[in-house]
């Protein structure tokens, strides 16, 4: 199992921020995690003063009344803590540098979705995945949910993890695989082919035979699952051939997936990238909460 200990979730302390709030609440109880609350603000900096006195107290009220719909569900144990930074020109950068600074296992966060902006320019979200030290776990507006409104409660069911045999993604999918195994969810494990090696335009590995690309494909994927996994989940291995994204997409849709795991190569930008990677299009367009883990993260150690 994933180790976690310390959850960071950026809010800008509007309702919104909240949606991804719950989800940070959520797993902060489930891990029993410490949550790190921070709020960036563009203004200038504080004296000594003004950090002790008024503003101060109504930033730590108002992260108490974010809080307040979660403070009296069970596990209420886990504990939190509100920071505030002034004077933050990007607000990217000011959350990857808290997020090693604090040492921060996970970042909950949410995206608006502004997705013309984004082609350009790049979201914060899509920044912070790309260059976290620790995996992120993005929500968006109109998606599907797993963490009860009113309960807090986690319900995920299914877990798509898409692997491209790269380490990158393979931290990727040992989260997917710890919340999978916390919550019995079904695991579907999927690899997308940039050109077809058979007519087949999908093939199951239990079903895969002969020596084309699907089945070669659908067996490596086997192969990096450990041993155990089959003993507490129902797991589906799948091969398409496409464009990665939209394969990626049209399966979240088409099985009800509840979280897309995934990961990325970090930082590097080239022209080709201009409109964005898979893990960008995805994000900007996922039916679900995606989880993206970076080659800047640092290694997780099992407990």
């Amino acid at each position: 199992m994933i180790k976690v200990e310390r959850i960071l979730c950026p809010t800008d302390l509007s309702t919104e921020s909240d949606e991804a709030l719950r989800y940070a609440v959520a797993l902060a109880r489930a891990y029993e995690a410490e949550l790190l609350l921070l709020h960036c603000s563009e203004g200038p900096p504080l004296d000594e003063e003004e950090k002790n006195g008024k503003l101060n107290r109504q930033i730590s009220r108002l992260f108490t009344a974010s809080l307040a719909p979660y403070l009296g569900l069970p596990g209420e144990d886990w504990k939190w803590r509100g920071l505030v930074l002034n004077d933050v020109s990007d607000i990217g950068k000011a959350i990857l540098l808290e997020a090693a600074t604090q040492e921060i296992d996970l970042i909950v966060m949410r995206s608006r979705r502004r997705p013309r902006a984004a082609v350009l320019l790049g979201s914060t979200a899509e920044t912070v995945c790309r260059n976290a030290p620790c995996p992120v776990l993005v929500t968006h507006p109109r998606e599907r949910e797993w963490v009860g409104m009113s309960t807090g409660e986690i319900d995920l069911n299914r877990v798509l993890v898409a692997h491209d045999f790269s380490r990158h993604s393979a931290m990727a999918m040992n989260f997917g695989l710890s919340l999978a195994q916390e919550y019995q969810a079904e695991v579907h494990l999927m690899h997308v082919l940039a050109t077809a090696g058979h007519e087949e335009p999908e093939l199951a590995w239990s079903s895969a035979s002969g020596g084309n690309a699907y089945t070669f494909t659908a067996r490596q994927l086997q192969q990096t699952l450990p041993k155990e996994v089959h003993l507490w989940c129902n797991f589906v291995n799948v091969v398409r051939c496409g464009k990665v994204y939209e394969e990626i997409l049209t399966y979240a849709r088409e099985q009800k997936i509840d979280l897309i795991c995934m990961g990325t190569g970090g930082s590097n930008w080239t022209v080709d990238k201009l409109l964005g990677s898979n893990v960008d299009r995805v994000l900007r367009q996922a039916p679900c909460p995606v989880l993206v883990a970076s080659s800047t993260n640092r290694g997780y150690s099992d407990s």
